[in-house]
């Protein structure tokens, strides 16, 4: 099957070269050719260039694209969609004025949906996730990072990872799976958190990659969950199973996470909603991407990462949604790149590239996914009649997808 793309209006983030990352002043630039076609083979992009060097070109189908723009698609290097049932009931308790932290207390939060999921087959759960993760490619996301962390014992947590790998294995996206056992510390283990620590080091990541269930480790460091020695414990339990390290870190307080992150070459440090100079510092020269997740910020109404610091002190960025059921029920990256944008004070470029290239680096993917560069695998958007690629982050609460195209292959 091959695809030609005729009478682009804008074909942006084209990439001559195989860009991987992007950072500092560089993710103001956002490489654009006006009225462009862009053929498509199989899964990958064979070429692209103006109308007015195009020669006829012997395709399956063609798409007109005039008065559209088409690029990258999404690449969402956080989520967590794989859960079961919802948290409404704590969204109405957040509004009636209790935080994040008292829902917690109070048997909420993660140990909330922990239950749920234990208590929920494993079709089910592969049924919900499913619908979810087709959701979020009808919106435009290509590749996703899915993290398991709502189960919460050995086998609950194992369950989630078989759910992920079968909606790896017959969805169209491409997905990494992340074993974040460590993502609360339950009931049982509440008054001896060590041995909670244990069970993770020395059954949980075992298992999981004795079955290549992950290919990341994640914690959740912070105060209230896991400590610094609690996630340096984990962290190296998992890189001598061979697993490569992604943390949550700073999402209410800093105290020296992302230099634990970059220490453990972590791939990513994701949340950063607090940020000091110390923890940019330590992101200088270092190969870990920053990953800001404002629509966290947004739903829970705390600080939003601070891009403008980070970005002008030489950094990269990446974007993504942290789809869950308790602090972002939502996997919508158009909202998450426009909330970036008028809440983060990044530029529409800067965006585009925080969730695309940079979001594929932040899943190791960037060698194939994000940019529009001969050779890559053929995931792609195509909006609707729009004035410019500004015009995605400007009009937020639009659909302004027309179509999705996942490996070549065109969604109904």
């Amino acid at each position: 099957m091959s695809i030609l793309i005729t009478n682009i209006k804008e074909l942006i983030q084209v990439r001559d070269t195989n860009v991987t990352i992007v950072k500092g002043s560089d993710m103001k630039t956002l490489p654009v050719i006006k009225n462009a076609y862009l053929f498509i083979e199989h899964d990958t992009i064979v070429e692209y260039g103006s109308m007015d060097d195009y020669q006829d070109i012997d395709a399956d189908e063609v798409i007109d694209a005039t008065g559209k723009v088409v690029m990258p698609s999404w690449c969402d290097s956080h989520t967590h969609i794989v859960y079961a049932g919802n948290r409404v009931r704590e969204f109405v308790d957040r509004i009636n004025g209790l935080s994040y932290e008292e829902i917690a207390n109070n048997g909420g939060g993660i140990l909330n949906s922990a239950e749920k999921l234990q208590n929920t087959s494993e079709e089910e759960l592969y049924q919900q996730s499913l619908k979810r993760l087709n959701e979020v490619i009808k919106l435009g996301t290509g590749t996703v990072e899915i993290k398991s962390g709502y189960g919460l014992t050995v086998d609950a947590e194992l369950k989630m990872l078989r759910v992920i790998k079968r909606l790896k294995r017959e969805s169209l996206a491409f997905i990494k799976p992340t074993l974040l056992g460590a993502h609360a510390v339950p009931k049982e283990y509440s008054n001896n958190k060590s041995a909670y620590v244990d069970l993770v080091v020395n059954e949980l990541i075992p298992k999981a990659t004795e079955e290549h269930l992950a290919e990341y480790i994640d914690v959740f460091c912070e105060k209230g969950y896991f400590d610094l020695d609690d996630t340096e414990k984990i962290l190296k339990a998992g890189v001598a199973h061979g697993l490569k390290p992604k943390i949550h870190v700073n999402q209410f307080n800093a105290f020296g996470g992302v230099a634990l992150g970059v220490k453990y070459d972590a791939l990513s440090v994701d949340h950063l909603e607090e940020m000091n100079k110390e923890d940019i510092e330590a992101l200088k020269n270092s190969n870990t991407m920053p990953v800001a997740l404002p629509s966290c910020s947004y739903f829970l109404s705390i600080p939003y990462t601070p891009a403008r610091q980070m970005i002008d002190a030489g950094l990269p960025l990446a974007l993504a949604t942290d789809y869950n059921p308790g602090s972002t029920p939502s996997g919508n990256m158009n909202f998450v790149v426009s909330t970036a944008c008028i809440k983060m004070k990044m530029t529409p470029e800067e965006a585009i590239n925080a969730a695309t290239i940079n979001g594929a680096y932040a899943m190791g993917l960037s060698n194939m996914y994000g940019s529009i560069c001969r050779g890559k695998k053929a995931n792609v958007i195509i909006t609707k009649e729009i004035p410019n690629y500004q015009f995605i982050p400007y009009a937020f609460g639009e659909n302004l997808i027309d179509e999705v195209i996942i490996n070549g292959i065109r969604l109904d």
